[in-house]
């Protein structure tokens, strides 16, 4: 089994700096044993224009089987001989990436404390592997090295047997790679594709192969348009180890697209208060409620404002006659579960993008406990709100509860057209903090907003102003639902806005009506 890197050089950047990245003195011959045979490095040349280091794998068949139990590919236990005669020895594979990972660790990971500078510069480089499986042929392997920054992918199949032309082709492939690149992200290419290549691996595959993935796969994988089948195969196929892989790389993905950090668009598990994520204190009372004899004797129990909050939503669902509902920013799934608890949801969806939360999410809901027809009503999915999403569409409902306000202003129109335009459910329903009634929060000093997370918290009047440019936009009519004690100065402590679609709004009820206007009638008044 064997691979060799290239790279040419000049007096003043002498090829021979390939040692110094490698770790390894290209005046000797090294041999590092592993779990399956012994890694020999060495340099067939070493000069300041050209330098070539060349890693070869001695693969011991016998500890192979010994170590495998029979098991795996080249391990037949009902065929004796095929365990100790197949292609281990000389075709790459998991084998020469645990040998890459183990002798090139640091080269790996981009780090030389001689030569830094070197280590985090593109260098000339070309790779070469004469036997590569190939488990999809030449122009898979095209596919997965193609879209990585190399100049060159040559892709040559190995005849099945040179001397009879006509028996065609094997499934193996001579590779070779030119291109400027960093030297670690190189190698991190071949550890994380030289098995999926392979499309087999000769140790059991753990979860904590999906932090190898994302390791190896930093910076490239996640945009790879082969990001499914590479994640796949690397993890052996595992159902649930790829879903956790694929989830966490469309997080990277996304943090990449909007140019922030990862933890900070996957943050909704750490809200200190999860079940009212805008309320410093939950009674939600204004002072003058909170000194009458009846407020005082409720006041030992008060309503939570996340309740008060749910209760409106789930009337203004049912109001409106929705049976299909998105919960838009499901966060750690409380309002999913009081969606599911009213049988006339017959379908529920949770959208967040944060994996965390929607884990949680599914923790409370106790997916996995669900019956059959119960787990048929409830799909939890990830996404992000500010991109078209065409899994979002068809739905009676949709439901923004406490989600514009954890986006930055300049994002917004890509919600709204994400959610009006392009999914369009025939209701909307949005629920916002109300900046106003922050004065009558005892434990919130001035100036600050509910929660850290918060962007912005808007007043009744910029709420409005927002909803009344988006609603004719769109084609939706817009009513407003005061949430919790409406207080006759500041107002209510959350402010909920119902959007219907043109053509299907359905009439409202009296309670509704005295406390409700629409765009009409307000432009009517």
């Amino acid at each position: 089994m064997f691979l060799t890197i290239n790279t040419t050089g000049t007096p003043e950047r002498p090829a021979t700096d390939l040692g110094f990245l490698l770790h390894k003195h290209p005046d000797k011959a090294q041999a590092f044993s592993t779990s399956h045979g012994t890694a020999h490095v060495l340099y067939p040349e070493a000069s300041v224009e050209r330098c070539t280091a060349a890693l070869l794998l001695e693969v011991d068949p016998v500890a192979l089987v010994r170590r495998g139990k029979g098991k795996g590919r080249g391990g037949a236990p009902d065929a004796a001989l095929a365990q100790y005669v197949n292609d281990r020895p000389y075709a790459a594979s998991s084998l020469l990436a645990v040998a890459l990972s183990t002798v090139f660790k640091s080269a790996l990971r981009g780090v030389c404390k001689a030569l830094p500078e070197r280590a985090a510069e593109p260098l000339p480089l070309r790779i070469e592997v004469p036997a590569l499986p190939a488990r999809g042929g030449a122009e898979l392997v095209g596919s997965l090295f193609g879209p990585l920054g190399w100049t060159t992918v040559d892709v040559r199949p190995v005849a099945l047997d040179e001397a009879f032309p006509t028996w065609g082709e094997s499934r193996y492939v001579q590779l070779v790679l030119e291109g400027e690149l960093r030297l670690a992200d190189a190698l991190r290419q071949l550890y994380v594709l030289l098995p999926v290549l392979d499309d087999a691996k000769h140790y059991w595959v753990a979860p904590d192969e999906v932090e190898k993935l994302l390791r190896a796969g930093e910076g490239w994988l996640a945009e790879h348009p082969e990001r499914q089948l590479i994640t796949s195969r690397y993890l052996s196929r595992r159902w649930g180890l790829t879903r956790e892989a694929t989830n966490r790389l469309e997080l990277v993905r996304l943090a990449e697209a909007d140019d922030i950090d990862v933890e900070a668009i996957d943050n909704a598990v750490e809200n200190p208060a999860p079940e009212s994520d805008d309320a410093p204190a939950e009674t939600a009372l204004t002072p003058e409620t909170a000194s009458t004899p009846e407020t005082a004797a409720a006041a030992k129990k008060p309503v939570p404002l996340a309740e008060q909050r749910r209760d409106a939503i789930l009337t203004a669902l049912r109001d409106a006659g929705a049976a299909s509902v998105l919960d838009l920013g499901c966060g750690q799934g409380q309002l999913v579960q009081a969606l599911l608890k009213d049988v006339r949801f017959t379908k529920v969806v949770g959208v967040d993008v944060s994996v965390r939360a929607l884990t949680v999410a599914a923790r409370r809901l106790k997916v996995e406990r669900m019956s059959e027809r119960q787990a048929g009503r409830v799909t939890l999915m990830q996404s992000s709100l500010t991109y078209t999403d065409k899994r979002l569409k068809g739905h009676d409902a949709a439901v923004l509860s406490e989600v514009i306000e954890h986006l930055d202003l300049p994002r917004l129109p890509a919600l709204e057209y994400a959610v009006f335009g392009a999914a369009r459910p025939a209701t909307v329903v949005v629920t916002t903090p109300n900046v106003e009634y922050n004065v009558r929060w005892e434990t919130l000093p001035a100036g600050h907003v509910r929660h850290r997370d918060h962007r912005f918290e808007w007043t009744r009047a910029e709420f409005r102003a927002w909803a009344e440019k988006v609603a004719p936009r769109h084609g939706y009519t817009v009513r407003y639902v005061p949430v919790g004690p409406d207080d006759p100065e500041v107002g209510p402590p959350t402010q909920m806005a119902v959007f219907t679609a043109t053509g299907t709004r359905k009439p409202a009820t009296s309670a509704q009506t005295a406390t409700t206007t629409t765009v009409k009638e307000e432009k009517a008044a």
